[in-house]
């Protein structure tokens, strides 16, 4: 699996890609990452990657020529290299948001060429000839692709196998569908009863009870409240799916009754 990135900021990579238990993936080159900075594909003596945008208005936008040297010298080494085909992802606000089933299907496929974009935007000539895909962090603009880069190579490093100490870990993060697509539980560790800045706290018992059917009860209770509370959209579609059944539908029940303490 190959990620080629194209940015005019490759040493914000560094850290990212040199610390954390993802470097396993990176340095191994199970996920390889090449860097290929924008401005080693532009001309003249101040090697410029923007103008100013036709029709007047804020900002500076990307030129074209620059991006498709670059993109094209990718291409070719890629193919060099006898690395398969992948598609050409920019990372912009206009695109679908990613999320886990997006990053799953990266994590099984041959990688990507990701386009770190800056200032006001990318020359659209570029985008209509060159990009398969656009995707976003959320509804909120950053000033560049760099750090949408990283969230992706950070969600696919960590699925591939021998990256995480435990290989069934990333099976129960939230939206894994071996969860049926809920949120996590929530996770508890030492001390037992902790003294906080509003008093104490104890583990709930059911976990230090040892009985593992009533623990993994619990925690299936969890994730459902917890969905039910702060993303009731995943609830909805894991009902969708046929993924809750009758315990489920009942333990939802009594947490809408007087008393209980709502969602």
């Amino acid at each position: 699996m190959r990620f080629d990135v194209i940015t005019l900021f490759p040493e914000l990579f560094g850290p990212f890609l040199q610390h954390g238990i993802n470097r396993r993936a990176y340095a191994s080159g199970i996920v390889d990452v090449r860097l290929w900075p924008l401005r080693d594909h532009a001309e003249g003596n101040y090697r410029r990657v923007d103008d100013r945008p036709f029709g007047g208005g804020p900002g500076m936008v990307m030129l074209a020529e620059p991006l498709a040297r670059c993109w094209q010298a990718v291409r070719e080494d890629r193919l060099a290299e006898g690395a398969p085909p992948a598609p050409t992802v920019l990372f912009s606000p206009q695109g679908p948001r990613i999320d886990h089933a997006l990053v799953e299907r990266e994590a099984a496929g041959p990688g990507a060429i990701l386009i770190c974009g800056r200032y006001e935007g990318i020359d659209q000539r570029f985008i209509d000839q060159c990009v398969d895909v656009q995707l976003s962090l959320g509804d909120f603009v950053l000033s560049g692709g760099e750090l949408a880069a990283m969230a992706l190579l950070d969600a696919v490093a960590r699925l591939q196998p021998g990256v995480l100490n435990d290989e069934g870990s990333h099976r129960q993060d939230s939206f894994n569908p071996a969860l049926d697509g809920l949120l996590d539980c929530p996770h508890y560790t030492r001390p037992e009863v902790w003294q906080g800045p509003h008093g104490a706290q104890a583990v709930p018992a059911v976990l230090l009870s040892g009985h593992h059917e009533q623990i993994e009860r619990w925690r299936r209770q969890q994730r459902l409240a917890a969905s039910a509370r702060l993303r009731p959209d995943l609830l909805d579609q894991a009902r969708l799916a046929g993924r809750l059944d009758a315990e489920d539908e009942q333990w939802l029940g009594q947490l809408d009754q007087p008393g209980s303490g709502g969602l």
